[in-house]
């Protein structure tokens, strides 16, 4: 991508009301835009991060099993109301009727719809186990949104369900998701502690939340100072108790949560009446969990934990360009004609590039390229071209290379850890 036929709303400044950091850096690199509180655009650059990180995620739901499909937004309110969540959900839920005198909530999660569907399908145990997923968009009337995507009134979510005839049956289940997320963070550059907590009005036994660790998070872990124990700072007491696990002393953290887990058992099988026919004929209710990953929770936390005071440094995996190639007095011809032609050839290998082709000053290129933060810098220069070199830098550790022309592609992919084109 050409960054003059691009839309890269760099700024320089920012509101002061964005706090966090990933709010400032997100906003000055012109990945979002914010249209009322709590509702963002999420402009080009924003929008090929939020792909990135659901393609990793596609890619490790899909490899432990699960199958992806899409539910409504909009839920009869009479779905809510037999689960007994209606009142629960409070002034959190958007809803209204529409011109037939029918009520409706946008979704601000799935268990009700996918457990009318799971009535409706997986009635034998042939049909079990099963784990469906949907990324999607979700909607919660926030009071207070806070930290830009962090906490919004509009958010994407990938959910995932699993139906099990038995209780050994979930814990594999369970098991497989777990492990999965800890895939996916992995892949992502993403460090979470995965920790035990409170189901709460999602109902069910077994539960585990997925925190990252930051001054901008709205939750608590607690941590003992001498083994490795862990939990939610719900589920513990307060700063300087004593670990339950050794003795020692617990210490708290602000955390973001980017993910949960649930074991639901029976919560919503019973009132939908989802059960199955056993291989002796009886009847039994599936048993359900529910695996949830918040993708603009898990951008922002991808900003706080990789940028410096220039912008950010997205890892590989969720970087919106692989490439910012970009030539220092683009004016030159020589340097303009050899930019031009490693742009295709990058193209051409499959790399994906964001080519700063401006006539701005080399300082102005340099700026928003370490804002943007894209991993692999290739500058072109008439000094280095003389002597048949181009110049690499790596946004995160920001060391410097000089490459010979004819092995830039093969040093790239190597950076990048990618297989050879064959």
């Amino acid at each position: 991508m050409r960054w003059t036929e691009a839309l890269i709303p760099t700024l320089r400044e920012v509101s002061k009301e964005a706090e966090a950091t990933s709010h400032q850096l997100l906003l000055k690199g012109g990945f979002i835009r914010k249209l009322a509180s709590g509702i963002y655009s999420y402009l080009p650059l924003g929008f090929r991060v939020l792909q990135n990180i659901c393609e990793v995620i596609r890619s490790e739901m899909n490899q432990a099993g699960a199958l992806e499909l899409l539910l409504p937004a909009l839920h009869p309110a009479e779905l809510w109301k037999q689960s007994g969540r209606y009142e629960t959900l409070g002034a959190d839920k958007i809803a209204f009727r529409n011109r037939s005198d029918q009520e409706f909530v946008l979704g601000p999660t799935h268990e009700e719809v996918i457990t009318e569907l799971a009535a409706a399908y997986l009635n034998t145990y042939q049909a079990l186990p099963k784990i469906l997923y949907q990324i999607q968009t979700k909607f919660r009337d926030e009071i207070r949104p806070r930290f830009g995507i962090v906490r919004t009134k509009e958010f994407i979510m990938k959910d995932a369900y699993s139906f099990d005839p038995d209780q050994a049956s979930l814990d594999r289940s369970y098991e497989l998701m777990y492990e999965a997320y800890i895939k996916i963070f992995k892949r992502l550059g993403l460090k979470v502690d995965p920790v035990a907590a409170d189901p709460g009005m999602m109902g069910g036994s077994g539960s585990h939340e997925f925190m990252v660790r930051s001054p901008y998070g709205e939750d608590r872990i607690a941590s003992c100072n001498k083994c490795k124990y862990i939990a939610s700072g719900d589920l513990t007491g307060k700063e300087g108790d004593l670990c339950p696990k050794c003795g020692g002393k617990l210490l708290f953290d602000t955390a973001m949560e980017v993910g949960h887990v649930f074991k639901l058992g029976t919560r919503y099988t019973e009132p939908f009446k989802a059960s199955f026919r056993t291989s002796d004929g009886k009847e039994r209710l599936i048993l359900m969990g529910c695996y949830g990953l918040g993708i603009n929770r898990i951008l922002a936390a991808l900003v706080e934990q990789h940028h410096d005071d220039k912008g950010m440094k997205w890892p590989v995996q969720a970087a919106p360009y692989q490439i910012q190639l970009m030539a220092v007095n683009h004016n030159e011809k020589e340097t303009r004609d050899a930019a031009e032609k490693l742009y295709s050839e990058l193209t051409r290998a499959g790399f994906s590039v964001l080519y700063d082709d401006r006539s701005e000053r080399a300082g102005v290129k340099f700026n928003d390229a370490d804002l943007v933060g894209n991993p692999i810098q290739v500058i072109v220069s008439s000094r280095n071209l003389a002597k048949d070199l181009f110049e690499l830098k790596l946004r995160d550790s920001g060391k410097n290379l000089q490459i010979s022309c004819g092995n830039v592609l093969e040093k790239i992919r190597s950076l990048l850890s990618l297989p050879e084109v064959v």
